[in-house]
């Protein structure tokens, strides 16, 4: 440990009852959705210990294991109802304890948060039948023996986990059965767990009761728990506090992960996890309240993604643990470089939330700019330096593939120079930045700048390369990351009448009063667009032909534009193309059609915009092709298998040569970088 990390308030131990935590960081539960079939595999296990071989001193995992058959997984959820999860959760606590890491788990019943046709079909429960939007399932109300098997339920899965050799576990009370009983919004019985706010925790401290009698007192029970729903209808902060006070003062709870907030839709979800833009740490001082109120020891974790923010939570005495989750996720080795004084290197959470809104998608975490994560069976965090001869490495393109490429071979300990043609490194991350609510993102582009400088590596910006620029080099390996140019050509007329989102972004375009945005692309560029030209005062339309709006952007950045776009009055047409564009006097007239019939529209607007995507700059990548030894070839099952490329299709070629990112064809920052790790952590 370096002499400053000695007196780090988050390198501090913490003792939780009979437990002692090495330093005061952890990662909250959350389901990533590696499990198979509801079980905490080999992806699975290997994101955890990642974490504990990178110094944080509890991972919680699942978010949440569902303790009943009823309960059915919605995000991935482990099956903490089956006895087989037990060897599989012992083998991941013991990996995690070998490297020093305590190991929690996070145990639920969905209640009304699920869906009625899921795993075995069996109806939803809820303490009332109050629907909750985000699932659309109408639930029955419980019934006593509902209530009675429930409880059994939890104290079985508790069981499992204490046999499983875990240090302890949470329930969730933040918009699952629990609190569905504690808050008015969802509770309307009349029977002894309805009415007052003691019967209203009734059916949470039978629980808690039932899990304590089944595992006993050496093994540490919690709650993560909404303190205020901060909801007109729901639960209020002064019930909040009595409701932790009751909790305490049972002596079944031996900690509190605080939450501020409800979940039962995605506008109502975005302020409780917030994303890019938002402000840092919103509730910390919510749950410092609540440590005072209770002196019960308090977790919490909601966008404190930088190390100062983590530091200031623990030295200021509002928490005892930091959940860092989302920015371990970014890197999961945190801990361990501020150990070792080196906090500059932490790769950042730049708070796009990719991972969560994969999760809430359906898919597996990923996070926008560490492909590694969830990938540790493949895909190293920690670049090992080769073992072979140095080669020369050329790398044309320095946006999000291009950067990427070059650290992994500057890490390996080549001699790495790259090309840029702009005079600034970042692709198209620069266009993404210049939105003030996506500034953030910029932290993909200056963390690889400043581990190239780190590395010595040449970056010659505002340089055009060509081949033979390149081949003048003699390099060994020449990686293509030149990117993509807007695709526009896609209307049967009007084209040379559109702008692309690039040119709304960038301000090449100038100002209009009436603005058709055509999103035939489903992502940000679009969404940003019109959040930017709104911001202008511009009238939006945004036509798609899709059945909704941005599919490929997930829940919570959805959230975050339709408030934008709601508070500037943008308007939204689905299910609708554009067809074509013509002049009409000092306007455009833009023609719309539909897949579903014949019937056409028009608008008369200002200006149209048109997002589809890039088409590859990949004229160097062809020039270059023809002198390579793979002829641009890659090899797919060495690729798939993480080996390196020895493929040979030119024998009296001068270099190995791959495209990447954008290069190959239109898709997204992670793909970038996906692209350069895994072909660039071999060469």
């Amino acid at each position: 440990m370096s002499e400053i990390g000695k007196n780090d308030p988050l390198l501090q131990p913490y003792r939780l009852k009979h437990l002692t935590l090495r330093n005061r960081v952890m990662s909250t539960s959350h389901e990533p959705f590696y499990s198979e079939d509801g079980m905490p595999k080999d992806r699975y296990r290997l994101y955890h210990v990642e974490k504990a071989k990178g110094g944080i001193a509890l991972t919680m995992t699942a978010g949440s294991a569902t303790v009943s058959p009823d309960s059915p997984p919605v995000f991935g959820n482990l099956l903490a109802y089956k006895d087989e999860i037990v060897p599989w959760m012992r083998r991941l606590s013991d990996e995690c304890h070998e490297h020093g890491s305590a190991v929690m788990i996070q145990l639920t019943h969905l209640g009304r948060r699920t869906a009625w046709n899921k795993a075995d079909w069996l109806p939803v429960l809820a303490p009332s039948p109050r629907r909750e939007p985000a699932h659309r399932a109408f639930p029955k109300a419980m019934e006593s023996w509902d209530i009675d098997r429930v409880v059994a339920d939890y104290a079985a899965a508790a069981q499992r986990m204490q046999a499983a050799g875990l240090d302890g576990l949470e329930i969730t009370a933040y918009g699952h059965l629990p609190d569905q009983f504690w808050s008015p919004a969802t509770n309307q019985r009349d029977d002894e767990y309805g009415g007052s706010l003691d019967n209203r925790v009734r059916f949470s401290l039978r629980v808690l009761q039932a899990m304590r009698d089944a595992v006993g007192p050496g093994f540490l029970l919690g709650v993560r728990m909404t303190a205020d729903e901060d909801w007109e209808i729901g639960l209020t902060r002064e019930e909040g506090v009595a409701i932790a006070r009751t909790l305490r003062d049972s002596g079944l709870v031996d900690f509190l992960n605080i939450i501020r907030g409800h979940i039962d839709s995605d506008a109502a979800l975005l302020d409780v996890i917030p994303v890019i833009g938002m402000r840092s740490a919103p509730h910390l001082d919510f749950a410092g309240e609540m440590r005072a109120a209770t002196g019960v020891p308090v977790f919490h974790a909601a966008r404190i993604n930088d190390v100062a923010t983590a530091r200031h939570a623990i030295a200021s005495g509002k928490l005892d643990m930091v959940g860092m989750t989302r920015a371990l996720i970014a890197d999961p080795h945190i801990v361990r470089k501020v150990r070792e004084g080196r906090e500059a290197a932490i790769r950042p959470c730049v708070g796009a939330s990719y991972c969560i809104d994969r999760i809430y998608e359906g898919n597996e975490a990923l996070c926008i700019h560490n492909p590694a994560t969830g990938r540790e069976a493949t895909m190293p965090h920690t670049v090992a330096r080769t073992t072979a001869p140095r080669r020369k490495v050329i790398v044309v393109g320095a946006g999000p593939a291009g950067l990427e490429a070059a650290r992994v071979c500057a890490e390996r300990g080549h001699d790495v120079v790259v090309f840029e043609a702009a005079e600034r490194a970042g692709g198209q991350v620069l266009l993404a930045a210049r939105s003030p609510r996506r500034r953030e993102i910029i932290g993909v582009v200056d963390w690889r700048v400043a581990r190239l400088a780190e590395h010595g590596v040449a970056l010659r910006t505002a340089t055009y390369a060509g081949a033979d620029d390149v081949t003048r080099e003699n390099p060994d390996v020449v990686f293509i990351a030149t990117g993509g140019v807007p695709n526009t050509a896609i209307l049967d007329a009007g084209e040379d009448l559109v702008v692309s989102t690039w040119d709304v972004v960038s301000g090449q375009s100038a100002a209009a009063e009436r603005v058709l945005i055509y999103d035939d692309n489903g992502n940000h560029p679009a969404l940003q667009a019109a959040e930017m030209l709104a911001g202008r005062g511009a009238e939006v339309e945004i036509v798609t032909p899709e059945r909704m709006f941005a599919p490929e952007v997930g829940g919570l950045n959805h959230a975050a534009y339709a408030r934008i776009f709601q508070r500037h009055g943008v308007k939204v047409t689905i299910n609708t193309r554009l067809r074509a564009v013509r002049r009409d006097g000092n306007a455009l007239l833009a023609t719309l059609g539909s897949d579903y019939g014949t019937r056409g529209e028009e608008r008369r607007v200002d200006q149209v915009v048109v997002e589809h995507g890039t088409l590859p700059l990949d004229e160097l990548y062809h020039a270059l092709k023809p002198h390579s030894v793979n002829l641009g070839e890659v090899e797919y099952g060495a690729l798939l298998a993480g080996r390196a490329q020895s493929v040979v299709r030119h024998a009296e070629g001068r270099f190995r040569l791959f495209r990447i990112g954008d290069a190959v064809a239109s898709r997204n920052i992670h793909a970038a970088m996906f692209d350069a790790l895994r072909l660039a952590k071999d060469v």
